[in-house]
């Protein structure tokens, strides 16, 4: 291994989430380096590698649509003008049973898609009997071996839903409908295995579905992906956010396309982008979207000129035409738009509308990543991973992979998977493979889900919300799992949940929400895990296990969470799932208050009571103190839900030890004044 590679270690922030995300932080160090024994030497069937070169990272360009993808993609239901749903045949009866041409097919999914229409009719109108017949229609639709509706039948299954609550059924559901094509059953499937830390499935799945993923992204221009959206940041509603995706009732939105309507190129691309990828609310309309952009062309805008050419080279809304994405792409590099010339480059590797060039895809690629455009170093990473027009170099290849993934492109986390599971150019290490192709999976066309749960929330329609957020909850998205917890923590009796036989009762919302905290801390959530630590303290749908919240408060405390060290101080303080230890109740106090300083006043109260405690151990104060939690459980629920919103009923103790030892304090003070001695015959 070369020399000037053995010191290498970069750090790759990636995002899981565009709104609230957290940081997730790759190190890759020399220790991660793969020794090889020449930079062109392919590794050999004995080092339990492959060859690269075999892989197609350029991507087909017969390219398919998200419903090939994804054939199983309730999108139907909410995009009808581009999706066209499946019509039962006539004679075929809604129960499944008989068909015309004795396929099965054309029949079988149309009942499959009014089945789930009715779920999501029964979820927005909370109306159990609905649902449960709606149950029944896919139940007997799965029974007969529809893939698709043994999907939905795993999920009624895994969230109780008109079903039994069982994970062994929905696990073998979602087994059989993976093995017979269904994607959003391996997005469960491989979740469940990561769960369980069972890598060596878990990675086959997702190295899957990050590969469909890569293929429904554009050629060469890192597609605006439709996230999950935080609804909420923890103690409220995110607001602001769901302001910005009330989509075409939104301000910003408003004036942007009140200036392209004035002729402003640039909101005619912004214009033009919201319509084409669906974001911010915006429905997906690829007419609107290609007019604008079209009208922006005009006007001499660059990046209308790329998107174009992308469009055209991938035949994304339109027909497939190379001649028209070359010309695209050559005017915008004209104008220096350096993304252009990774879109250039594909054409000529590929021999898509020119004659296949592999210099001049090399050049075009140099020249992107000398302007720092990520596509540029990931299409070095191929050529050199594949030794397309240039030597071999799978060292250099994964250098360009690490800059492109450090830059967020996509194609180069999928890489860098690929090199972690395979162990090309780095030790193999199926956990970090997981991962990264667990975010890149998370991008394909199934997430659109997020953007109909999003906007039934924004509506008002909670029920349809819950479900939908529910259901890519189920297949592992952090963020929907946080969202759907959320609704039913927020709303309650109003979140429309339906249980086995009905509405959901107090004790199944709390363990369908007790689960979904628990899923989203394990991803990273320290706001989840917080919550589960408030389940387990207080009871909420779980027995009180003060050593279990414990534990919980503890993760959320390695993830700097104020609260969290608030909670270890006071649990510390009394001796609940902790040992008492004055000592690092102070401790954790302090911790919180430099971590946060807006806890300023809780932590002064607290340092309070730990005053007393300590020099009135004894005395009936702290007995008192310790029972009015007890003795006032109005109080403390009013401090609960309207001072605190998620604390606990221990403020209005601290506020009662302040004054306390301000008392005590100056009860101190007036006994230690002693009245000078007056000698004898001193007049009065």
């Amino acid at each position: 291994m070369r020399s000037s590679f053995v010191t290498l270690s970069l750090l790759l922030f990636f995002q899981i989430s565009s709104i609230a995300a957290r940081q997730f932080v790759l190190v890759i160090t020399k220790d991660d380096l793969k020794d090889l024994p020449s930079s062109s030497t392919p590794p050999s069937a004995a080092d339990g590698g492959e060859d690269p070169s075999q892989w197609d990272d350029f991507g087909d360009p017969e390219s398919k649509s998200d419903s090939e993808l994804d054939p199983g993609s309730w999108s139907p239901l909410f995009e009808p003008d581009l999706f066209e749903l499946p019509v039962s045949n006539s004679s075929s009866p809604i129960d499944g049973v008989g068909d015309d041409d004795g396929d099965g097919d054309v029949s079988d999914d149309a009942i499959f898609f009014s089945g789930v229409r009715d779920i999501v009719s029964a979820a927005t109108a909370g109306d159990p009997e609905t649902m449960t017949a709606a149950a029944a229609k896919i139940d007997a639709l799965a029974s007969r071996g529809h893939p698709h509706a043994q999907s939905a039948l795993a999920f009624l299954h895994s969230t109780g839903c008109a079903r039994p609550n069982s994970r062994p059924m929905a696990f073998l559901l979602h087994r059989f409908a993976s093995d017979s094509g269904d994607v959003q059953s391996r997005m469960a499937l491989a979740y469940n295995y990561l769960r369980q830390d069972m890598f060596e499935e878990a990675v086959k799945l997702y190295a899957e579905l990050a590969e469909a993923a890569v293929a429904s992204f554009l050629i060469s221009k890192q597609s605006p992906v439709i996230e999950p959206m935080r609804i909420h940041s923890g103690v409220e509603e995110n607001r602001e956010a769901l302001r910005k995706s009330r989509g075409e009732d939104d301000e910003d939105f408003q004036i942007t396309e009140y200036q392209a309507q004035k002729g402003n190129a640039g909101s005619m691309y912004k214009i033009g982008l919201l319509h084409y990828f669906g974001l911010r609310g915006i429905r997906r309309d690829h007419r609107k979207a290609l007019l604008w952009f079209t009208k922006a062309v005009e006007k001499g805008e660059p990046r209308s000129m790329e998107l174009l050419g992308e469009i055209y080279a991938r035949g994304a809304g339109v027909e497939r035409n190379y001649t028209k994405a070359l010309e695209w792409l050559t005017l915008a590099s004209k104008q220096q738009h350096y993304p252009a010339y990774n879109g250039l480059g594909y054409l000529y590797v590929k021999g898509c509308g020119v004659e296949k060039n592999y210099t001049k895809a090399r050049e075009y690629f140099e020249k992107a990543s000398h302007n720092d455009e990520p596509g540029g170093h990931y299409n070095l990473g191929v050529l050199y991973l594949k030794g397309i027009g240039v030597e071999r170099d799978v060292v250099k290849a994964c250098k360009y992979f690490l800059v492109a993934a450090n830059a967020g492109q996509p194609k180069a986390f999928y890489q860098v998977a690929k090199m972690f599971q395979k162990g090309i150019g780095l030790k193999k290490n199926l956990p970090m493979a997981t991962l990264l192709y667990k975010l890149v999976a998370e991008r394909g066309p199934w997430s659109s889900l997020s953007r109909w749960a999003l906007e039934s929330y924004i509506k008002g329609d909670i029920g349809k919300a819950l479900l939908l957020y529910s259901r890519m909850a189920e297949m592992g998205y952090e963020v929907a799992q946080s969202n759907a917890a959320w609704i039913l923590n927020k709303y309650g009796e109003r979140s429309m949940c339906i249980g086995e036989s009905g509405l959901c009762t107090d004790v199944e919302r709390h363990q369908r929400t007790h689960a979904l905290w628990w899923q989203a801390s394990e991803q990273g959530n320290e706001h989840a895990a917080l919550l589960i630590g408030d389940a387990y303290y207080y009871g909420r749908g779980t027995e009180v296990d003060y050593e279990r919240a414990a534990d919980a408060y503890m993760y959320a405390q390695s993830q700097s969470n104020a609260q969290a060290m608030f909670n270890l101080g006071y649990m510390h303080e009394h001796g609940h799932g902790l040992p008492f230890d004055l000592h690092l109740a102070k401790r954790y106090y302090d911790q919180a208050l430099e971590k946060e300083p807006a806890a300023k006043l809780p932590v002064t109260l607290a340092l309070a009571s730990l005053w007393i405690r300590k020099n009135y151990a004894d005395s009936f104060m702290v007995n008192f103190i310790d029972s009015l939690p007890e003795m006032y459980p109005k109080a403390g629920e009013w401090i609960e839900n309207v001072l605190l919103d998620e604390g606990n009923a221990t403020i209005l103790t601290l506020f009662v030890c302040l004054i306390t030892v301000l008392y005590l304090r100056d009860r101190q003070r007036r006994q230690a004044v002693v009245l000078p001695h007056q000698p004898d015959g001193a007049l009065n």
